[in-house]
């Protein structure tokens, strides 16, 4: 093989290979749209439970850029997180906001459905959500969906496992 051929072969599996892996952090919407799926997670460096949620959306294809910071509730008060909704971790994915132990296949269809919504949350920080696991316990809970005039409504209701 001459040396042109070589770096030609080179190349082309350098190319091969960067677009296999940007695919990896693109998933197809229903319009056939890619979405990334990379997250920004503002967290306390003292959570615990925030490291455990992390770690769900990495389990569940997420690449996350982990914030740690002294002071959470600035980030909420700039993306519009009220009381009602606020949790131990804020975070924002393609332009929506996701407040607390929100579950990586509610934020995955929020992804794909794009629904004229600021962001959805799960309130508090809810036994048996992601990252808030306690063994057989399980509470349930609801992911609020909420918009930039403060109207919130039901985006999912966990009952029952």
């Amino acid at each position: 093989m001459t040396k042109f051929a070589s770096k030609f072969v080179l190349t082309v599996s350098l190319l091969v290979s960067v677009s296999v892996y940007a695919d990896a952090e693109l998933k197809v919407n229903q319009l056939g749209a890619k979405i990334k799926k990379e997250i920004i997670v503002y967290r306390s460096p003292t959570c615990g439970c925030c490291g455990k949620w992390i770690q769900h959306l990495k389990d569940n294809d997420f690449t996350v850029v982990d914030r740690v910071t002294v002071d959470v509730q600035t980030i909420k008060d700039k993306y519009g997180i009220s009381q009602s909704l606020a949790s131990c971790h804020t975070a924002l994915v393609n332009g929506y906001v996701v407040e607390g132990h929100v579950p990586a296949e509610d934020i995955n269809t929020m992804l794909s459905l794009r629904p004229n919504i600021k962001g959805i949350s799960v309130p508090g920080m809810v036994a048996g959500s992601p990252g808030m696991e306690m063994g057989e316990r399980k509470d349930p809970y609801k992911v609020i969906s909420f918009d930039d005039n403060g109207k919130l409504g039901l985006y999912r209701d966990y009952k029952e496992y």
